[in-house]
């Protein structure tokens, strides 16, 4: 059964920094792909960034250059650090699995987690 956990969301201010942890479970990483999108009510599910198996990143236009993905496919671990927030990053964030690979992270992604909220203040 695969299951993937995450933590680390929480409260920032505009420019301070936060990272995300994702714990997975019971996943084959083979032809796969990791990743984390984020949701605010109203709007559609917004991609932050999508790891593939052979290691290819790619990050969302919003978040390039100041978010950073690091995955431990070893220790079944995916983390988000997030520099420079802006208030605009204020969102409920997924982390995403797909055996499928390649477009289907992060917004399309088969597996997910329940989410962890991000809340930054002006």
């Amino acid at each position: 059964q695969v299951q993937l956990l995450e933590s680390g969301g929480g409260s920032a201010q505009a420019g301070e920094s936060l990272t995300l942890s994702c714990t997975v479970s019971g996943f084959d990483y083979s032809s796969s792909c990791l990743g984390w999108y984020r949701w605010t009510p109203g709007k559609a599910h917004e991609g932050v960034v999508a790891v593939d198996s052979d290691g290819t990143t790619t990050y969302g236009g919003a978040v390039k250059g100041r978010f950073t993905v690091s995955a431990d496919t070893a220790k079944g671990t995916l983390n988000l650090k997030m520099d420079n927030l802006k208030p605009e990053d204020t969102a409920m964030y997924y982390c995403v699995a797909d055996p499928r690979g390649g477009t289907y992270c992060p917004t399309n992604a088969h597996y997910r987690g329940k989410g962890t909220q991000v809340t930054v203040t002006p």
